[in-house]
């Protein structure tokens, strides 16, 4: 299924430079996975305290872009210089709910956008990545299918923001374009839980 994701090696081949350095810096890839989440925190801070300020919406942008990258960079020193760790594992995959709902859900307090539907795509991204983490439960095979998934959202979310703070009309479309999203969340949900159910099988 076609995903952002599927952009990840691109991304992941541009920063391998920086990857060099930050190993030699002795950075580790837990404080780059925390800086993330308090990255994340900050962003939807700002959101909370000024809803009505263009500025930190506009900025939601390029936020997930450098989470983005930050991402990137942990899952590569792990893996390219032997630092992956149990606690490591962990806070990968509980920091990127984490910072999801630290970073999405402070948008429901901006005016004109529905708090119903926020909170609704905020607990469908968490079960979302939950069903992906069971693949690597069951057959160490973590599933990363879309049509929305982390960087999906990401995307969307960054370009929602951008919409809002520049002011541009989206009330009589925000129907439509929640419902959208939805559809493709629980179209990701279904994806990566056949996924999970194929590997069951086949280890049975």
């Amino acid at each position: 299924m076609l995903t952002l994701y599927h952009v990840k090696p691109t991304l992941q081949k541009l920063l391998r430079p920086l990857v060099r350095h930050l190993a030699h810096w002795g950075v580790t890839p837990n404080q780059i996975t925390i800086a993330a989440i308090v990255l994340s925190g900050g962003g939807g801070l700002a959101i909370a305290l000024y809803p009505t300020n263009p500025w930190p919406l506009l900025a939601l942008s390029p936020v997930l872009f450098v989470r983005m990258v930050l991402n990137a960079l942990d899952g590569m020193l792990a893996r390219e210089y032997r630092l992956a760790s149990p606690l490591g594992c962990l806070l990968n995959e509980v920091g990127d709910v984490v910072a999801d709902a630290l970073l999405y859900l402070p948008l429901a307090l901006v005016p004109g956008v529905s708090t119903g539907w926020i909170v609704v795509l905020v607990v469908l991204a968490i079960l979302t990545e939950f069903i992906g983490v069971l693949g690597l439960a069951i057959a160490q095979h973590r599933d990363y299918s879309g049509p929305f998934g982390k960087s999906d959202r990401a995307f969307v979310f960054g370009m929602l923001g951008l919409a809002w703070g520049l002011g541009l009309p989206l009330g009589p479309w925000q129907v439509g374009i929640w419902s959208a999203l939805s559809a493709l969340a629980l179209l990701t949900l279904w994806h990566r839980s056949r996924a999970a159910l194929r590997e069951v099988t086949s280890c049975r």
